[in-house]
């Protein structure tokens, strides 16, 4: 294929790739499925790289994520992002109707916009001519973080507005927010990995937009619902419900629940009707909020020192039920972490009929006196899983009886143990069948060796046929011995051998991840994995070492070190590395053509013309720097593009040395 046909086929498939995310975030109508997109998606990304000389920043694959930085540049909004009041009753919203809005505006006629409000993250990203430029959260309202590389990284998010004669500049409002699904999913990951889950999709979504390492933001799979314009130049609306039309058909989602509303007592109906079907869209809606749409009227209406006049957040009240706890029993997952689950007597609750609620750990049960025949009240409140938020003490009736946890693993009978100040308890043997699923599992997950085909029936088999005793044994599985298991016929055993040999060489990071270190999950094991050349060099390295690398604490370190000093470990890994798994990290060798940079350290701000930001610290990496997200003392030079931020008040402070585009390019050699 000539250059011309490359070009042409990665401009098509570009083309293609963003249609289909259009068709699929903004009009709800997918053509192809999910495997077919990441089908296309990988032709793209395997043409970018055999021809660099083609790459866009604007890509549909930049979003899988960019390398990590160091820190968040702080940027100030050109509209501000201020709070909304809120209305806790139906009165309240009727006296903001008729005291507030009716009042100032002398009897005008008044219509208003409801929409959900979403239970996310507020952000604002920024487009000149067409292209996303910048994204930022919410933060004082004033200013927010720089938090462009992983904005890229959610899907619904355009990278190029559609249509022929995109505004000037468009900054445009929206909500980040986190799937039930993906929050489900992101919950049993961190928990199998020993961590502490997220307590609600809000807390997942904030801490996930606020990764330094934009690939792990990619995984999470973040969504979005845009709700308004900031600032704009080139483009006007007169009203709310004109301003959302114009972002959908800019390839924006907007909410399909929005409505627009003749008066208040639409409103007041709407919001009671919506409270009935919420709970059934996926993800967490904890309000409506009500918007005058004539946008002149907002400037008449004007704001307070803390909230605009012409909206409104009515409140949701907290989903609670009451119900008995009829048993509890204890979960072993993959780390060995005991888990008490309540079982209780079936209720209605956001929804969904609720049966069981997390206890989490015997501190918790302790603290609220949680006895087994108590009445509770569980709530919904944020939450995906149910939580027991307090017992009715005075509904006892002296039959209710109190909750140990057990001494001995109820899965294996091995002796349960409480390591230093955990409030987990966990099975001490790492031949317990509960751990040994629970980490093929983990192993075979899709952030860790990624083996298609080794899902939770085959694992289940393999444990309890006495087939595999840990994850180094799935690589001496046969084809016989697989077809004799159920629904294991000979082509699917035989895609699931390749998976496995496919799986060999994922490297050094996933490796680690899959290993199922305490403490230590994905973003981690791509931090450490970072600082070492082989498995076997990070088997060596102290406590003391570990934590010199940032985001490394004394817990993470002494359990990296705990695990390979384990015997039984050691020996997994031993076999690991006869069958072939690849234990080196990957190693990405540039020619270097330019000036040598070695020592010198560089920090990019602003926007450039001839480079994106990470072109030009590729740049510098490959000429032998180093680039850094933030400004310090050891930082030997600036460079500033248009709109720099924070960092040019810092670097003056600090007396290090400003550069613009033109003297970078020069001492780049470009």
């Amino acid at each position: 294929m000539g250059k011309r046909d490359v070009k042409r086929e990665i401009d098509r498939l570009r083309e293609e790739l963003r249609r289909h995310n259009y068709l699929y975030y903004v009009e709800n109508a997918p053509e192809i499925s999910d495997a077919e997109f990441d089908r296309m998606m990988r032709r793209l990304q395997e043409l970018e790289e055999a021809h660099p000389e083609f790459r866009d920043p604007n890509s549909p694959t930049q979003r899988v994520g960019g390398e990590p930085v160091e820190g968040f540049e702080t940027v100030t909004h050109t509209v501000p992002m201020l709070s909304i009041d809120n209305a806790f009753d139906f009165d309240e919203l009727t006296k903001w109707d008729q005291s507030t809005v009716r009042k100032k505006l002398e009897g005008e006629p008044v219509t208003y916009v409801a929409e959900p409000k979403i239970d996310g993250l507020a952000i604002s990203v920024r487009y000149e001519e067409g292209r996303l430029v910048r994204g930022a959260t919410r933060g004082d309202g004033q200013q927010g973080d720089d938090v462009t590389a992983n904005i890229k990284t959610i899907r619904a998010v355009p990278l190029r507005l559609h249509g022929k004669t995109p505004p000037a500049a468009l900054e445009v409002r929206g909500e980040v927010y986190m799937s039930e699904k993906e929050f489900q999913r992101l919950s049993r990951e961190r928990e199998e990995a020993g961590q502490l889950p997220f307590a609600n999709p809000r807390n997942a979504a904030a801490g996930s937009l606020k990764l330094l390492d934009p690939k792990e933001t990619a995984r999470r799979r973040l969504s979005l619902w845009v709700y308004g314009v900031g600032a704009a130049e080139g483009v006007s609306f007169e009203t709310h419900a004109e301003t959302l039309a114009y972002l959908k058909r800019a390839g924006f989602p907007v909410n399909p629940e929005v409505k627009h509303l003749d008066d208040i007592e639409s409103v007041i109906d709407y919001i009671g009707k919506f409270d009935d079907r919420r709970h059934q869209l996926g993800y967490g809606v904890d309000g409506v909020v009500v918007k005058v749409n004539n946008l002149s009227q907002h400037e008449r209406l004007g704001a307070t020192s803390k909230f605009p006049r012409w909206t409104i957040a009515y409140k949701y009240h907290a989903e609670q039920a009451t119900t008995v706890i009829e048993d509890i029993d204890v979960q072993v997952g993959r780390t060995g972490v005991l888990t008490p689950v309540a079982h209780l007597k079936a209720v209605q609750l956001a929804g969904t009929t609720v049966k069981r609620a997390s206890l989490h750990n015997e501190d918790e049960i302790n603290r609220k006196d949680v006895r087994i025949g108590d009445t509770v009240t569980v709530e919904k409140a944020g939450e995906i899983i149910p939580q027991v938020v307090s017992v009715i003490k005075e509904k006892r009736t002296g039959s209710e009886r109190k909750f140990h946890m057990p001494k001995r693993c109820p899965v294996c009978g091995a002796e349960v143990v409480r390591l230093g100040e955990e409030v987990y308890q966990r099975c001490s043997s790492m031949s317990c069948p509960a751990q040994l699923k629970g980490r093929l599992k983990y192993f075979a997950s899709r952030d860790a060796m990624d083996i298609e085909g080794l899902g939770p029936a085959v694992i289940d088999q393999l444990v309890e046929k006495g087939i595999v005793r840990d994850v180094a044994d799935l690589y001496g599985l046969e084809l016989a011995r697989l077809t004799s298991l159920q629904r294991m016929g000979k082509k699917s055993s035989q895609n699931l051998l390749d998976a496995l040999e496919a799986s060999k060489t994922r490297g050094l990071a996933r490796l680690l991840t899959a290993l199922g270190v305490p403490n230590v999950g994905t973003t981690a094991a791509e931090t450490v994995a970072r600082n070492y050349a082989s498995l076997d060099e990070l088997a060596k390295a102290s406590a003391d070492e570990l934590q010199e690398i940032p985001d490394v604490g004394p817990i993470m370190a002494q359990s990296v070190v705990t695990f390979f000093a384990t015997p039984e470990n050691q020996k997994v890994i031993d076999k690991l590395r006869v069958v072939g798994v690849k234990m080196q990290a990957e190693k990405h060798e540039r020619r270097r053509t330019g000036p040598d940079l070695s020592g010198k350290t560089f920090v990019i701000t602003g926007t450039l013309e001839s480079f994106s930001r990470k072109e030009a610290e590729d740049l510098v990496k490959t000429l032998g720097g180093k680039a850094t997200g933030s400004v310090s003392k050891n930082t030997d030079y600036l460079v500033v593009g248009e709109s720099p931020g924070s960092k040019l008040d810092k670097a003056r402070a600090l007396g290090v040395k400003v550069i613009d585009e033109a003297e970078f390019k020069k001492i780049a050699g470009r």
